[in-house]
């Protein structure tokens, strides 16, 4: 597979893509749910617009860095799922908002005055939503009465206009099967509703309650009444997805491609990949460093920097400059390490795909 890249490589198959965007629109759809997809895990500006062209509601950034390319490069509609606190955050946020339409979360007191002192010096009131913890404790408001104080220590800030509760359900990631995941699913539709109904009784108006990972997000019949989800590595998929039925292999879009470029032993190879691409992030459903497609008797069983350790319960019948495709483990970390991916449809390259925000963590 992919002989004609030169390794080590990351490609994105151009039709499974589009198909996961769909499909994840149009499901949503039929719950009353928009999506704004998270684009922390590809920070592609052509990606990015295929989403919104295929029916997604703006976008999500991870970081202000994020944000100000999507901006450069028109696309308005942006929210910032960070806490954005510090003087120098605030003041690119201002020069953002002069090309964009943003607005983003608060969970602490000190943000929400940062925030409304910006609003109120540029003569106008930023849109936020209170982040709400669904249960990594990261920095969110408890849902329920505590997110309820929190509004009410807010609500006369001039500088910011409360609009919704933002909520991140991290530990469905952690649950051992469906069955677990659709608990956890269940639990942030109803601690958005429970207290965004808190909050509209208190005389506060939530037009917004953002949710859905990538988990969660395809099961939207398990979220409805939320207005938005924000799923991020889905149009992608990975091990994660892959081995927790969530993905078929065709749905997994994103595949590192690497050369065989030793051979230690019939069941010991070396591939010139390692963490600076392929990424040390392990699943918890599938061991080693990865899925290689076509060989589920092969395991990546360690990484250095620019070398796949791979082994082989089977004899590897593969020989010194052989190509493997794997499926990372996580999806959301691969696109940033390089500067373009390539985009391939019915086994033929059809054009790079520039990775316009690598880096920008900031």
């Amino acid at each position: 597979m992919y002989d004609y890249l030169e390794t080590p490589a990351v490609a994105v198959e151009l039709d499974a893509i589009e198909n996961n965007i769909q499909t994840l629109v149009e499901n949503a759809a039929k719950y009353g749910i928009v999506h704004r997809p998270h684009i922390k895990t590809h920070r592609s500006v052509e990606l990015a617009r295929l989403q919104l062209q295929l029916g997604a509601k703006g976008i999500t950034c991870a970081k202000l860095g994020e944000a100000e390319i999507m901006a450069d490069a028109g696309i308005r509609d942006i929210f910032i799922c960070y806490p954005l606190i510090g003087k120098d955050k605030l003041e690119r946020l201002g020069k953002l908002l002069e090309r964009a339409d943003v607005s983003t979360l608060v969970n602490s007191v000190e943000g929400a005055k940062g925030l409304s002192d910006l609003g109120d010096s540029l003569g106008q009131r930023i849109l936020v939503r209170i982040d709400l913890d669904g249960g990594l404790k990261r920095g969110g408001l408890q849902p329920g009465r505590p997110a309820l104080e929190f509004a009410r220590k807010i609500k006369d800030l001039p500088g910011i206009r409360i609009v919704g509760l933002m909520y991140y359900g991290g530990l469905i990631y952690h649950e051992p099967d469906r069955t677990a995941m659709e608990k956890i699913a269940r639990k942030e539709r109803e601690d958005l509703m429970a207290t965004a109904d808190l909050l509209r009784k208190d005389g506060f108006e939530i037009d917004v309650l953002s949710g859905g990972t990538s988990f969660s997000g395809k099961m939207p019949e398990l979220l409805e009444g939320i207005t938005e989800i924000r799923s991020g590595h889905y149009i992608f998929n990975d091990c994660g997805q892959l081995f927790s039925g969530f993905a078929s292999e065709e749905d997994c879009a994103l595949r590192v491609v690497a050369t065989v470029v030793s051979l230690v032993d019939n069941h010991h190879a070396i591939l010139d990949v390692g963490t600076k691409i392929l990424t040390s992030d392990l699943c918890e459903r599938h061991p080693g460093y990865g899925s290689i497609i076509g060989r589920p008797d092969m395991v990546i069983t360690s990484l250095n920097e620019e070398h796949a350790f791979l082994e082989s319960a089977s004899p590897l019948n593969v020989k010194i400059g052989d190509k493997l495709a794997i499926i990372p483990n996580h999806a959301c970390v691969v696109c940033n390490q390089v500067d373009w991916v390539w985009g391939i449809r019915n086994g033929r390259l059809e054009r790079k795909i520039r990775i316009d925000a690598r880096g920008r963590s900031v």
